[in-house]
């Protein structure tokens, strides 16, 4: 090595060296050097992480809370479809033994919904159909459109087809029982 390249590679090493020796002043001697509108910049900006931390930690609480609602309606709904299976039968079949095909679509529907912790709001918003009129639909006091139904399928993430033959199974099941 030349004596210009190792006084070159010494040089270097004392710029480091010196750069790691200088202390960093600490937040308070900073903020000492700060005119008034950066130091109000800097509140500010403290400001927006403390709301930023707040907002972060309340939707961790409300996604927290509904994810212990869907886990206890998960344990509970195998003791609720053996106890309302014979509800069920009676709200999709008149007093005359007429079955419902409203009632069994808007059932089916709202078991998909449910099954796939989807609530209300999201899969009206994503069908493009207002909250109270889906409401309706799964209640069965609406008769909804075939153009409304594919919306619907689509937002819950099912075809039709599959929606459809869940309907038929349904229908099947209560014409057997009467």
């Amino acid at each position: 090595m030349t004596t210009t390249a190792t006084r070159y590679e010494n040089d270097v090493k004392m710029r480091s060296a010196e750069r790691s020796a200088v202390a960093v002043p600490d937040g308070k001697a900073m903020a000492k050097n700060l005119t008034p509108a950066q130091r109000r910049a800097v509140a500010f900006a403290q400001q927006q992480i403390l709301r930023a931390r707040a907002a972060k930690k309340a939707k961790d609480d409300r996604q927290a809370a509904l994810s212990r609602m869907w886990a206890n309606a998960d344990r509970e709904d195998g003791f609720a479809d053996k106890t309302n299976d014979a509800e069920r039968t009676r709200v999709v079949a008149s007093e005359d033994g007429q079955i419902s095909l409203r009632k069994v679509i808007g059932e089916v529907l709202r078991s998909l919904r449910t099954k796939d912790h989807k609530t209300l709001r999201e899969v009206s918003g994503k069908a493009g159909v207002s909250l109270g009129y889906l409401s309706e639909v799964e209640r069965g006091q609406k008769e909804a459109s075939s153009e409304l139904l594919v919306s619907i399928t689509q937002a819950l993430g099912v075809r039709l087809s599959d929606m459809l033959m869940m309907v038929a199974d349904r229908v099947r099941e209560v014409e057997a029982r009467n």
